[in-house]
């Protein structure tokens, strides 16, 4: 038997969501993402519970015992309990009635397996009970122990029942799958079979796939994965993974944490244009690929721009950095040009005296930042 002791599972709030469901005499299984992460040792984040009670049930001994509840998903069978101010998702066991590739109509089930096989992979469908006895009623334990991303069942029909489920794969395979190893031979066969299906999908739905995956320690395995299937180029069009190997190799050598617009820039393919970046998100990246040299990109944006445009440039050119290249870097977005206007009034003025700032910018910044005001006016 395997079983888990966690303190976001003995805490008196979980235990509290959970005797609110079995004390009126219905299930209440922690599901997904939180007992996968519990049994691999990783952060939990989120805690989802399914249960055999309905939406309607839930919010009604909810309102009973004075729990906050909100109908997030009520329609699809979730409603979330605030208890303790930590959010419990609760949601009914339910299965596909009929799915078109990007959503699907559910009906609501009486059981934990069917509940389990309208999920996408069998490590996602493990279940807890209120006292941590995991209950594996698809096999996915094994799975998880090797590390191994499998589909459920039917790896072509649960792609078709949801595109995105083609990014997961590799965006899962990054997290939590053994690189050594390779992804599951069946399950990226289907996601070849299917990768035209991913032009259904909305644009933010890839975007946000493509960001958690870049976001994982090592994606390079599975972004060389996805570009071998040619799953890269339907979402990126343009795109090449090459270096991205190179410069998580960089990042980790001078112990600078992951970001997924560093290694946007570093494959390319124009993601400002193909993805739904926030305005911030596309600005950042913007700094990183605007060409500037990472000392001119420091000056002018900041330490991190001026950073991270010198990883992307040396992956780029499978060149090493050594930590003292930071230096100048961050010494860079210290400076302050020493002339303004006023400076070189009235002797210059309009498109004149636009172009001598830029030029006497141009050679402060040539110079290392070191001609003073005086030498900028000789």
């Amino acid at each position: 038997m395997t079983r888990i002791s966690a303190p976001w599972l003995l805490n008196n709030a979980s235990q509290a969501v959970c005797k609110l469901l079995t004390d009126a005499g219905h299930q209440a299984w922690f599901v997904g993402g939180c007992v996968r992460n519990e049994l691999l040792g990783e952060p939990v984040a989120d805690l989802d519970l399914s249960t055999d009670a309905t939406p309607q049930a839930v919010m009604k001994l909810a309102e009973i015992a004075y729990i906050h509840a909100v109908p997030t998903g009520i329609d699809h069978g979730t409603v979330t309990l605030v208890v303790d101010a930590v959010p419990y998702e609760i949601t009914t066991f339910r299965q596909d009635v009929a799915t078109d590739g990007r959503r699907a109509t559910v009906a609501f089930a009486d059981n934990m397996t069917d509940d389990a096989r309208r999920r996408d992979f069998t490590m996602n469908a493990l279940y807890a009970a209120p006292d941590g006895e995991v209950v594996d009623p698809l096999g996915g334990l094994p799975d998880l122990q090797a590390k191994r991303i499998r589909f459920i069942e039917d790896a072509d029909r649960r792609i078709k029942e949801d595109y995105l489920r083609i990014l997961r794969f590799f965006r899962f395979y990054a997290w939590y799958g053994d690189t050594n190893e390779g992804p599951d031979a069946e399950g990226l066969a289907a996601c070849a079979e299917n990768i035209e299906g991913l032009q259904s999908l909305s644009v933010e739905r890839v975007t946000a796939e493509m960001l958690k995956l870049l976001a994982a320690p090592d994606p390079a395995p599975a972004m060389a994965a996805m570009a071998s299937i040619g799953a890269l180029a339907q979402v990126l069009p343009g795109a090449d993974a090459g270096s991205l190997a190179v410069l998580v190799h960089l990042e980790q050598s001078l112990n600078i944490g992951a970001d997924p617009l560093r290694r946007l820039a570093v494959i390319g393919g124009a993601p400002d244009e193909t993805l739904r970046l926030s305005k911030a998100q596309a600005r950042d990246l913007s700094y990183i690929t605007s060409g500037l040299t990472p000392i001119e990109a420091a000056y002018r944006h900041g330490a991190r721009a001026g950073r991270d445009a010198l990883l992307v440039q040396s992956a780029s050119l499978s060149q090493l950095v050594d930590a003292s290249a930071l230096k100048p870097i961050e010494n860079a977005a210290q400076q302050v040009f020493p002339l303004t206007a006023a400076d070189l009034m009235p002797k210059l003025n309009g498109p004149a005296l636009g172009k001598a700032l830029k030029e006497a910018e141009a050679r402060w910044i040539s110079s290392g930042f070191t001609l003073t005001k005086a030498q900028l006016l000789d």
